[in-house]
């Protein structure tokens, strides 16, 4: 058995779910790939995004993505010039659609922008308020409940790490593993864990992510090397040539619309290289037998994105998730 690559795809926009939802799994089948797909379903209030532009790195972020172009005017005055569509009333026939092509669903959030922007200092009341309109609403769509969990924007508190376990969530992928500058990986040995929250080990596996995201890259110059949509396929399986399990975050508005040219060169990099593309059920079911380190849920910074996020963290750095 080769190593396994496991496709995480969050979906953060109506427009996300209504157009490249489908052209990912269209995709995804024609080169025999299995994938996670992590919807949000309640409003899209992108426009509500915009208040970042006070973060350190927000601009610097935008300027290099072309925020506006992947994502597109329309979708970026939700909420603020225009009413924040219902993701999950709306697009209910394609979330299905998408368990009906033999993919994997699971909950990102019920409205992104306010858990991205908010969960970090809410308390238990507030958080679990907003993760029982995504269960109530993903049970509505799917007719189960949901079996796995991927945090928006890879933000968490303790209340919403213990309300997985309270949920019988088995699996999640909520957060990061610390990566160079060069994107590579900066503990080799990070990987999937149970975390420590309050002296407390929750039963829930968490299966972080372990390579940088498209968006990450594009727009840096990496090892003298202007990363753009023509090369970041190629960074990202150089950072793969060692066989290892990994977890790949990508994301419906930019991999299913206008990066989806690089994804395919990934699909077929990843397959020549050995890789097994699986969903984050098919990881879980690989590693739910090992003996897991236990770690701390911290925080902590990645090359190419703003502001703090859920990290892997098994030295057990400073800046550890509190009550």
């Amino acid at each position: 058995m080769g190593p396994l690559l496991t496709l995480k795809i969050d979906v953060d926009t109506f427009r996300g779910t209504r157009e490249g939802v489908p052209n990912l799994v269209r995709m995804l089948r024609t080169h025999g790939a299995h994938a996670t797909f992590l919807f949000s379903l309640g409003p899209d209030h992108t426009g509500w995004a915009l208040r970042r532009a006070f973060r350190p790195g927000f601009f610097q972020k935008v300027a290099r993505t072309s925020v506006v172009e992947h994502y597109g005017i329309k979708t970026l005055m939700y909420g603020v010039l225009l009413p924040a569509p219902d993701i999950g009333k709306a697009c209910a026939a394609e979330m299905r659609a998408v368990r009906d092509a033999g993919f994997e669903c699971g909950i990102h959030t019920w409205d992104h922008v306010v858990w991205q922007d908010h969960v970090r200092g809410r308390d238990a009341e507030w958080t679990i308020g907003q993760m029982q309109k995504s269960i109530a609403r993903f049970t509505q769509i799917f007719g189960a409940a949901p079996r796995t969990h991927g945090a928006a924007g890879w933000q968490m508190n303790v209340h919403a790490l213990a309300q997985l376990d309270a949920l019988g969530i088995r699996y999640a992928s909520d957060g990061r593993c610390r990566l160079t500058e060069e994107g590579a990986l900066a503990d080799t040995d990070a990987g999937p864990h149970r975390l420590s929250v309050a002296g407390k080990t929750l039963d829930c596996v968490q299966l972080p992510t372990t390579l940088p995201t498209l968006d990450e890259l594009l727009g840096r110059r990496i090892d003298g090397v202007l990363v753009d949509a023509s090369n970041v396929a190629a960074r990202i399986l150089a950072l793969t040539a060692a066989p290892r399990d990994h977890v790949f975050t990508l994301h419906a508005e930019l991999e299913g619309q206008k990066l989806a040219n690089a994804f395919e060169e990934l699909l077929r990099g990843w397959l020549a290289q050995g890789y097994q593309l699986v969903a984050m059920a098919d990881y879980y079911q690989k590693v739910s037998q090992d003996a897991l380190p236990v770690c701390p849920f911290a925080w902590g910074e990645i090359p190419g994105r703003s502001g703090e996020l859920g990290m892997h963290s098994a030295s057990g750095a400073a800046g550890i998730l509190a009550d």
